[in-house]
This record gives C-alpha cells, sequence and structure tokens, in this order.
C-alpha cells in the first residue's frame, strides 16, 4: 500500500504536517509528546490568593485616616443633638413652672417639675434651679453639662428664666446655643 493512500484513508501510522510519524499524547498531561515538562523552577507561577502585607497596611492606614475626619465631625454632632435636646426640655419645665404659677401665684416652694426629658438628660446634663431660685416672682432654671456633654465648651450651661429669657456661660453667641 502507498503511504500517502495509508494518511488519507486512515489505515497506518499517521503522520503530522512535516512527514513524521505523530505520536499519542499521554491523556491529561499538556506537554507534547516526547517532551520533558519543565523543572517547577521555570514554570509560570500561579496567581497568590489573600492579600499581601503591604495591602492590608495601606487598607488600615485608610480607614484611619478617615476615622480620624469623621470622628470629631460625629462628636460635634451628638454634642449639638445633646444641647438641642436640653433646651428643649428647659422650655417644657419652664411652662410646667408657668402652670404652677397660675393656680398657685408663687414660684416659691417649687420644686423641679417632673418631666420624661429630664430622665432622658439625666446622662448628659444636670437639671436644676439656678442659685437662690425659685422665688416669689422669679425662676432661673439650668441644665448643666456632665459626662459626654462635658466638653461642650462653646455653650456650657444653658438656662432659662421666667420670662423666658434665653442664656449660656460658653464662648459661643446665644442663638447659636439655643435652637
Amino acid at each position: 500500500m502507498n503511504p500517502q493512500h495509508q494518511a488519507s484513508t486512515g489505515d497506518g501510522p499517521k503522520q503530522t504536517r512535516a512527514g513524521a510519524p505523530a505520536t499519542a499524547q499521554p491523556v491529561g498531561h499538556g506537554t507534547p509528546a516526547g517532551r520533558e515538562p519543565p523543572p517547577r523552577a521555570l514554570q509560570p507561577r500561579s496567581r497568590p490568593r489573600g492579600f499581601t502585607l503591604i495591602q492590608l497596611i495601606i487598607a488600615v492606614a485608610i480607614v484611619g485616616i478617615l476615622a480620624a475626619v469623621a470622628l470629631p465631625g460625629y462628636q460635634s454632632h451628638v454634642r449639638k443633638s445633646r444641647r438641642a435636646v436640653a433646651a428643649a426640655c428647659l422650655q417644657e419645665l419652664a411652662q410646667q413652672m408657668e402652670r404652677r404659677y397660675t393656680t398657685q401665684m408663687t414660684y416659691l416652694g417649687s420644686t423641679l417639675p417632673s418631666a420624661p426629658c429630664v430622665l432622658d438628660l439625666q446622662s448628659a446634663y444636670s437639671v436644676q434651679f439656678a442659685s437662690s431660685q425659685p422665688t416669689t416672682t422669679t425662676f432661673i432654671l439650668q441644665v448643666i453639662p456632665q459626662g459626654p456633654q462635658a466638653g461642650d465648651a462653646a455653650c456650657m450651661t444653658l438656662s432659662l428664666n421666667h420670662q423666658g429669657l434665653r442664656e449660656r456661660t460658653g464662648t459661643a453667641d446665644v442663638k447659636s446655643c439655643w435652637p
């Protein structure tokens, strides 16, 4: 039989394009037949899994910078929110004092009115009358910062009197301390 005829009919050994007989490759190996795989040192490295130390350090640094920027703003917002609650509580207590005055015709002998807001402020403010208050015709209610609110140097102690006059002992103007 003719060798060309064998290649075209599929009879006999198969040949490659160059005319050399083809050999079967072992199943599952990606190397050409007759060739040994390259040594492990010359093989391409597989992609490492996980993070490198430098990547982790960069991520921690970014989180630290974001926290350093965001934390003071957050604390300022919380401080202002507590201050607004304290101002509202003073107004509620003053309203109760006025109700007492309309029935008793005096503020003298009044105790601090009970209101839920006093309990809400317990951790951040001390709610009380100013010294020598109340008198027959006057009262001054105060909220004095304590605990987490003690760092509120801008407004410090807020006070409200029987005429609705709002005061503060801090460095900020009254309008910024009273919402």
